[in-house]
C-alpha cells in the first residue's frame, strides 16, 4: 500500500531585511517569526491525528529549517529532494519594484504564461509530480510531508485543478507555512482535499518568493 495523504508545506517567513527576491540564493534562512510559523505548521499536521511516515524537503536553507519541527514532533529525518526546490528566476537578488522600473528588464516579461523570466511552469509541474509520486509510493502507509516553496506548491494546485498556469503572483493562495493536502486515486491522479493556514501571519514579510 502507498501513502494515505500528502501534505505540501510552505516554509516560514525568511529573514530578508533588503526585501529582495531571494530565489535559490544561499544564506536566506528563517526569521525568528518564521521558525514559529514552521512550528505551527508542524503542530497543525500533528493535530490531524494521522501518522506521518515520511518527510521530504528542498535543499534550500529555509525549507530545511522549516522541516526541523516535523523532525522533532514526528521523529523523521528529512530526505532532500532537488525536485521540490524554488524555480530559477532572472530577478534573483533584486528588489522587484526597482527591477521593473528598468526598461531593459521588460524583455523578461514578454511571455508571462511561460514564464519568460524563469523556469517554465510546465517543467515545475513535471518535477513536482515526480517527487510527489515517488514520496507517495515509497512508504507503505501513513502521510507524507514535503516542505517546499510557494510557486511549486501553487503551480501544482493549478495543475491538479486543471486551471491555466498563467497567474498573478500576488494572488497566489499559498501563505507562509500553509499546508496544501492531496490524495492520489487508483487512477494515479492527484486530488486536492484541503488547504490550511495554521501560522500566525500578522506583520509577516512575504516579498522574496519567485
Amino acid at each position: 500500500m502507498p501513502a494515505d495523504r500528502l501534505h505540501l508545506v510552505r516554509h516560514g517567513e525568511v529573514h530578508n531585511p533588503s526585501r529582495v527576491l531571494y530565489g535559490r540564493l544561499p544564506g536566506y534562512g528563517l526569521s525568528v517569526d518564521g521558525r514559529k510559523m514552521a512550528r505551527q505548521a508542524a503542530e497543525y499536521v500533528r493535530s490531524l491525528d494521522r501518522p506521518v511516515s515520511s518527510l521530504v524537503c528542498s535543499p534550500l536553507q529555509r525549507t530545511q529549517e522549516s522541516s526541523e519541527p516535523f523532525t522533532e514532533l514526528f521523529g523523521l529525518e528529512p530526505r532532500i529532494d532537488d525536485r521540490v526546490i524554488e524555480p530559477t528566476n532572472v530577478f534573483e537578488g533584486r528588489r522587484m519594484t526597482l527591477a521593473l522600473l528598468n526598461p531593459w528588464n521588460w524583455r523578461h516579461l514578454r511571455k508571462p504564461a511561460l514564464p519568460s523570466w524563469g523556469e517554465p511552469y510546465a517543467d515545475v509541474v513535471v518535477r513536482m509530480d515526480k517527487a510527489m509520486t515517488q514520496a507517495w509510493k515509497e512508504v507503505e502507509s501513513g502521510d507524507v510531508v514535503i516542505v517546499s516553496h510557494q510557486l511549486p506548491i501553487w503551480i501544482t494546485h493549478l495543475a491538479v485543478a486543471g486551471l491555466p498556469f498563467r497567474h498573478d503572483p500576488r494572488e497566489r493562495r499559498c501563505a507562509l507555512s500553509s499546508v496544501t493536502s492531496f490524495e492520489m486515486g487508483d487512477d494515479g491522479k492527484w486530488t486536492e482535499i484541503a488547504y490550511a493556514e495554521p501560522a500566525s501571519l500578522s506583520g509577516a514579510v512575504d516579498v522574496g518568493a519567485v
